[in-house]
């Protein structure tokens, strides 16, 4: 079934999604049967002073809490209307904070019972002054990561750590079981030509565990095309050897377009789907 399997909608900040019901009439005009509409859950709201950097970039990397609601009205609405046409799965993006666990389990408690669908990522590590987000743009991740950890290589190692302790982590029955872009550490790769920026031998062995975890949680990999289309990485996330490791494990593979805008609904969907079982 063609399926896309990461998307946004108007309620995302920092998206350019005018109206979502857009995105679902593309989607169904190129052929989709299924599409899970996987908007940022909203972030712990005492987060903001954990966190360094400019505070517009957590305050606009998510929706808003008071918006959850309507959020699930609007899209229940969508599942009804476009029910003869496409498989609509509503749920969230959410976000992995190691320190901040019992909110998100709480959070996912509440509202896990409306869920169709779910990816759980990770956008921030620590970094210099509090959490900092590893995918605005890169002097920002200069500034905020690298400097942190010392090199490209390092600041790599400890995503794909933060990535295992999310694998890990207790958050409650609702929990989403769909890792998501799990090389996002690879955004700004082509950024820092004075680095080495390829996965080190550390990260790989971390990645060789953590598909054997992966597979045995019977977890699912976001396998996404937004990547392709960022001027600093040029690649999906992950990148074919990994997802070629991955389908080698028996670990399930879903195409996303992490679409913000109606252009991205499908993009590298036929590069992408080449790859999967």
């Amino acid at each position: 079934m063609k399926h896309d399997g990461h998307t946004h909608t108007e309620y995302c900040p920092h998206g350019t999604v005018a109206d979502v019901e857009e995105l679902v009439q593309r989607a169904i005009a190129l052929g989709f049967k299924r599409y899970s509409i996987t908007e940022h859950a909203p972030l712990p709201p005492d987060g903001l002073a954990d966190s360094g950097g400019e505070p517009e970039i957590w305050t606009s990397s998510t929706m808003p809490l008071n918006d959850v609601r309507h959020y699930f009205i609007h899209m229940e609405r969508l599942k009804k209307k476009y029910a003869a046409d496409i498989e609509l799965l509503v749920g969230f993006e959410v976000d992995y904070l190691a320190g901040h666990r019992h909110w998100t389990t709480d959070f996912l408690n509440e509202y896990g019972p409306q869920m169709d669908d779910g990816i759980l990522s990770v956008h921030f590590l620590d970094g210099v002054d509090g959490l900092r987000c590893i995918d605005y743009q890169p002097q920002d991740y200069a500034e905020g990561i690298i400097a942190r950890y010392g090199s490209f290589q390092s600041a790599q190692l400890a995503y794909y750590r933060m990535i295992q302790d999310s694998l890990m982590a207790d958050l409650g029955p609702y929990k989403p079981t769909r890792l998501g872009h799990i090389s996002l550490c690879q955004k700004f790769q082509l950024a820092f030509p004075d680095e080495d920026t390829s996965l080190s031998a550390d990260s790989l062995a971390l990645i060789d565990t953590l598909l054997t975890q992966i597979k045995a949680k019977r977890y699912t990999l976001d396998v996404n095309a937004a990547g392709l289309f960022k001027p600093d990485c040029r690649d999906i996330y992950p990148p074919e050897p990994l997802i070629r490791q991955a389908r080698q494990a028996g670990i399930p593979l879903i195409y996303g377009s992490d679409a913000h805008d109606l252009a991205d609904v499908g993009r590298g969907y036929d590069i992408v789907s080449a790859l999967l079982p």
